[in-house]
C-alpha cells in the first residue's frame, strides 16, 4: 500500500503522493477514481518532493503562484500521458473545450469523449489542470474532484480573468 500524505486545502482534504523525488499523486479524499492502494500516514519528516507541494499548492490557494515548479510521474496509457501533457500546457486562468484540446491533439473533435475519459484519470489533479478544461458550450462538464470543486478553481484562476482558449 502506497503511502499519502494529507494537506489540508480550502476545498477539502488532499492527499499527495510521492515516488522518490517525483510528484505521483494530487486526490481530493473521497473523489472519483481515488486509489485502492493508497493509506494517508503522518510519517514525519516528510520527504522533500511532499514538502514542495504543499508549499506551491498553499501558495496556490493563496493566489500567490501561478505556475507549479515540481518533478512529475504520472503513470497511464500512452494516451493519458499524451492527454495529461496537453492538459499542463493549458495556461492559469485559461479554459478549453474538450474539442479544442483533441484538435490541438491533431485528433477530430469527434475524440473529445476519449480526451475527457483520459482528463478524469489525471492523478495529479490542480497541478495538473484537469479543471481547466470544460463542454462545448463552456458548461462545467463532470471534475474527478467534483463540479462544486471545478467550479471553486477556475473562480480562483478568474481573479485574474480567465478566457476561452
Amino acid at each position: 500500500m502506497k503511502p499519502g500524505y494529507l494537506f489540508t486545502s480550502p476545498l477539502g482534504d488532499i492527499v499527495l503522493r510521492a515516488e522518490d523525488e517525483a510528484l505521483t499523486g494530487v486526490f481530493f479524499v473521497g473523489q472519483k477514481h481515488y486509489p485502492d492502494l493508497l493509506r494517508v500516514t503522518d510519517q514525519q519528516p516528510v520527504p522533500r518532493i511532499i514538502a514542495l507541494a504543499r508549499e506551491q499548492l498553499q501558495e496556490f490557494f493563496a493566489g500567490e503562484r501561478q505556475v507549479f515548479d515540481l518533478p512529475l510521474r504520472a503513470r497511464g496509457t500512452p494516451f493519458q500521458e499524451q492527454v495529461w501533457q496537453a492538459l499542463a500546457r493549458i495556461p492559469y486562468g485559461e479554459i478549453m473545450s474538450y474539442g479544442a484540446m483533441a484538435r490541438q491533439m491533431g485528433l477530430s473533435a469527434g475524440h473529445s469523449r476519449a480526451v475527457g475519459t483520459a482528463n478524469g484519470r489525471n492523478p495529479i489533479s490542480i497541478i495538473v489542470p484537469c479543471h481547466r478544461v470544460v463542454g462545448a458550450a463552456g458548461d462545467l462538464t463532470g471534475y474527478a474532484g467534483g463540479v462544486e470543486r471545478k467550479r471553486a478553481l477556475l473562480a480562483l484562476e478568474a481573479e485574474q480573468g480567465f478566457r476561452l482558449a
